[in-house]
Order: structure tokens, then sequence, then C-alpha cells
């Protein structure tokens, strides 16, 4: 694999064990990956920061357990438990609700919320002039009116499930209209504020979320008792399953909880985040450098979303930031380094990128020795963020305490973390001294985890 190849989603963390991925696997692979739909109330970036009601909840847990979060996007909801069951997941979030068939395939956490399913339908289009209770008399409000009329709705889901249960209620037929999982519940939304179809059924917390997106929709008239939402796991995975429903239950009590619910329930500035231009649910943008990363990245034959998640992790986005240290820029140059490749602090952005660019690629070309290309682009981040001289002598470590010195997961890595203690660095094959390994060591990951996000949402 070359400098412009992908990496593999699997390179960051340990292998999977022999038995059933568990708590103590996620533990000690130090990374919990969740399989997640693209929208406001799983999870979403917003100008490379990811968010989402759901992965707040997440972050929290995983901080809780000592572990990375990596979101894994999953296009065709149909595949997640298919997905969760090969352990390709640990966790299924997609605001997802407890049902009797699931439950034969999956278990659940405890539930985090518990919601209504509602009608979605278009208002009027003169309700703005009107007053609601004139323009009311044009809309469903009463169950029995849903006869004969064609709701459309993902055909594997509980809303589908409800429709039946109303059929029988009712006695009388519903055209259930049953959408592929390749298209989320709000794309479904968005088709009703259009025009393009009358009905669909959503649960009541992303409808009061879509509701802000699109004014016209009407979400008044509940078709259901509150549904349990959950998260999915695997059958195999019992102590995933006790250690997160514990925290969930103590976490639940806690301002924190509560205000991640008003966020994205309430607040209307926030929620509307997932569809500015730079939302991978509204608008497909990382930032509004893209252009220039994606200039620059092809002139080095490079994937502009890894060059992206590098500098995300360097500076967010933010021209004009200084570090403590006086590093500067999108690439956060250290004043003594930038010069070198034409980077000042008042230079544009695209020279700036094009020089962290140069010098990443050259760290790429210190690695030749480095045979397997993804440890390849590895050693060469570490060597962006710490110097060749830290990684060198991480590499030697390895080589003495019989690690294999041409892998950096798992060996070169392990001794990047003991390079803040005086019994490694003073070791005599060290020539670089003490270095702060831990923030190189995380850095690599997070940069490869935001990768690997970044490929699979836009």
């Amino acid at each position: 694999m070359g400098c412009g190849d992908k990496p593999k989603n699997d390179g960051l963390a340990g292998q999977i064990a022999d038995e059933s991925r568990d708590l103590a696997q996620i533990i000690k692979d130090k990374k919990l990956t969740i399989l997640v739909e693209n929208s406001t109330i799983s999870y979403f970036i917003y100008r490379g920061q990811p968010m989402g009601l759901e992965y707040e909840i997440l972050n929290q847990f995983a901080k809780d357990i000592g572990v990375q979060l990596e979101m894994k996007i999953v296009k065709n909801l149909d595949d997640m438990i298919p997905l969760l069951n090969n352990e390709e997941g640990d966790l299924i979030s997609c605001n997802y609700t407890i049902t009797k068939e699931r439950l034969k395939k999956i278990d659940f956490s405890e539930p985090f919320m518990r919601t209504p399913q509602v009608l979605i339908q278009r208002k009027p289009e003169d309700w703005k002039t009107r007053k609601k209770r004139d323009w009311k008399t044009d809309v469903i409000t009463d169950p029995e009116n849903l006869a004969k009329k064609d709701v459309y709705v993902w055909g594997n889901s509980s809303y589908t499930k409800r429709l039946e249960h109303l059929q029988e209620e009712l006695g009388d037929t519903i055209y259930i209209q049953m959408v592929e999982g390749d298209v989320i519940p709000e794309e479904i939304i968005e088709w009703v504020s259009t025009g393009i179809i009358d009905y669909t059924i959503t649960d009541k917390n992303v409808a009061q979320i879509n509701q802000s997106f699109y004014p016209n929709i009407d979400i008044d008239l509940e078709l259901s008792i509150k549904q349990k939402i959950a998260f999915g796991l695997r059958k195999t995975s019992p102590a995933l399953q006790d250690r997160l429903n514990s925290w969930l239950i103590e976490f639940m009590k806690t301002p924190t909880y509560r205000y991640i619910l008003h966020k994205y329930l309430n607040m209307k500035s926030f929620s509307e985040k997932s569809q500015h231009e730079f939302s991978s649910v509204g608008g497909g943008k990382i930032s509004k450098y893209d252009a220039e990363i994606q200039l620059v990245a092809e002139e080095y034959n490079w994937d502009w979303r890894l060059l992206a998640a590098v500098i995300y992790q360097e500076s967010k986005f933010i021209d004009g930031l200084e570090s403590w240290a006086g590093a500067y820029g999108l690439m956060q140059f250290m004043p003594s380094v930038g010069p070198v490749y034409g980077v000042y602090p008042d230079s544009p952005p695209l020279t700036q990128i094009r020089g962290g660019m140069k010098k990443i690629s050259r760290n790429h070309d210190d690695w030749k020795s480095i045979p397997d290309s993804l440890q390849r682009l590895k050693f060469a981040l570490a060597t962006y963020n710490a110097g060749l001289g830290h990684i060198l002598d991480a590499q030697r470590l390895a080589e003495k305490y019989g690690k294999n010195p041409l892998i950096w997961d798992g060996h070169v890595e392990e001794y990047i973390l003991k390079l803040s203690k005086p019994k490694y660095y003073q070791d005599e094959r060290c020539f670089y001294g003490y270095l702060r390994g831990n923030q190189t060591h995380q850095y690599v990951r997070k940069v490869f985890i935001r990768y690997n996000e970044y490929s699979r949402a836009f």
C-alpha cells in the first residue's frame, strides 16, 4: 500500500480474541467500536467534530472504562445486527427500539430513553397565516383516518410492526410502504416535508429534532405507548452489558445526561448543526478548507480525509491558532520548523497545508525501512508529532526488549509510552531523552480513528 492507499479499518487496535469479544478484550484494545447511523440522534460530524445525542452518551461511557470511541457508520440499517454478531462492532447505536424480534438475535442495554411513535405529516400550505386550531382540521388527528393511506417506513423497523398492529385495531387497511434500510428515518421525514410522500412514522424524539429543520411538518399525533430506546449488544457480551447497564443507571441521574437530552431535543440552535454545510448529515463537507486539502492531497497521492484528520488533530481547523509552546496555524508548526517548509504565522491556509503535507511526506520517506505500508504511515505520523529522534529511541528500545522494531501497533508504540520514565529514556540506547510519550501514542491512534470516521461519513 502506497502513501495514497486507504489503510484497512482494522489497523488500529489489537486482533479479535479467539473467544467472543467482550469487555476484557475491549479494554485490552483500548477501543469501543460503535455501529451507528449518520443522523442527528445517533452520530454526525460537524466541522470535523463528532456529535450526536447517542454519541455523547457513549463517549462518557468510553471515558469511564478508559477506552477510545470509534464510530463506524453503517449505510444500511438492515446490516446492523449481522455486523454486530460478526464482531465488526461492539454496540448498535441508531435510536434502536427494543422489540421481541430483535431480542431473539441480540441483547439490549438498559433503555436510556422512552418515547412514543408519532405520525409525520405536512401542515397545510397556508399554516403560517392561520391559527393552529383552524388548520388542525386539515390534518389527521385520529389514527382511524390512516385507513387507506400510504405510510412509508423502514421495513425492518418497529414502525412497521406498529402499523401492522394498528391495522388490526382499526379493522381496516393501511398501505404500508416499506423502505429499504439504506434510507434513514430522517430522510423519509424530509420526503414528507418536500411533498414526495404524505406520511411516515418515527419516534417522537427524532420528530422533535427534525421539526426544527422542517417547520411545515406536524408531529402531534401519537400512535403508540412510549417505546424503549437502548443500545444493542451481542448475546456473547454479558460483561459489557453488565458494565454498561450499571453505568447507565447511574449516569441517567446526572445533570450531564439531562443536559445532553436538552441540548439535542430542545436547543434548536444546536440540533441545526447537523444540517450545516460542514456536517456529514447536511452538507457533506468536513471543513471550509476541503478544497485546499483535496488539492494538496492529490499532489502527494494522499487520501485527503487522512490529511484532514491530521489537521483536525493539530488545530481543529482553526487558522491562527497558537499553542502555549508557540506552535502556530492549521498544521501547528513550531517557529523553528515552519520556515523550513515555507510556513509562517501569517501564511495563507493553502501554504500552511502544503507545508504540513511536505513535512509529513518527508517523515514518511524517513521510514522506507518499514515494509508494511500502514505501519509506515503510523511511524510517519508519530514522527510528525514527536520528531524522528524520539521515535528512533523507541524503536531501539522495542528491539532490546524483544518487540518488533518494524511494527508500530503493540510494539514500538509501547516504548513511546515508556519514554517518560527514567529507566527507559536514560537507557544507553536512547539519545534524545525524555518524551511525554502518551501524547504521541494518543496522537497516532486518534488520527487514525478520526480518519476511519471521516472515510465512512464523507
